[in-house]
């Protein structure tokens, strides 16, 4: 199970332990993608190890004279740079969070270091796309939320009355005044001309008390 964890000149022994470890670490979903372990320039009987997985990045340090192991994991999303130096003895390789702590592993081989910077830009990349959907999914769902708030508790307006002809005294009907047929006529063609734009409200008014008063 671990062969394809020793292509890049990794201790076997090493990463059989931390294999061994990770597999009771892993959550749903969770895969392995690279293990990397350091080579010590003279003693380099308890290597410390870093290990990728789609989820997480976790550095391992030998404790006990090898008999335990500790580790400290960072999930992606709170990675907020990887770096990698190549030395003359090796390369270093390490990670800044959003809070500012950083932790790494120095004597790393090259070619380790830089596939560990590799798969963890990938994953980042893809973690700042995730995040960047999360974000427009959610202020699209508050959008809509704001919306539909608006049109359940925003009031809504009613339409202006239509001012009332203030009412006419009786009177003696003037020898002019139109007859009821011919101001029936008046008003309907006046409300026609309204009702068509083709007059304002104020003119419709207006107008139309001139013939009311008219009776």
């Amino acid at each position: 199970m671990i062969e394809k964890f020793l292509n890049d000149q990794q201790d076997p022994k090493a990463v059989e332990k931390v294999y061994t470890r990770l597999v009771d670490l892993l959550t749903t979903g969770e895969e392995i993608i690279y293990i990397a372990t350091q080579k010590k320039p003279l003693v380099n009987l308890l290597p410390d190890c870093v290990a990728l997985t789609n989820k997480r990045v976790l550095f391992f340090t030998p404790a006990n004279l090898g008999l335990s192991i500790k580790f400290i994991d960072f999930v992606w999303k709170d990675i907020a740079d990887v770096f990698t130096k190549e030395e003359i003895i090796g390369a270093v390789f390490s990670v800044k969070t959003t809070n500012g702590s950083e932790m790494g592993v120095d004597y790393l081989p090259k070619v380790q270091a830089r596939k560990l910077y590799q798969y963890a830009q990938e994953r980042k990349e893809a973690e700042r796309e995730a995040r960047r959907l999360r974000e427009l999914e959610q202020k699209r769902a508050e959008s809509g939320s704001i919306n539909l708030a608006d049109r359940a508790s925003g009031p809504i307006q009613p339409s202006a009355p239509e001012p009332q002809a203030a009412p006419v005294a009786s009177a003696a009907v003037h020898p002019d005044a139109p007859k009821p047929d011919e101001l029936t006529e008046k008003l309907k063609k006046l409300r026609t001309l309204f009702d068509n734009g083709l007059i304002s409200q104020e003119e419709y008014n207006h107008k139309k008390l001139e013939l009311l008063s008219e009776l």
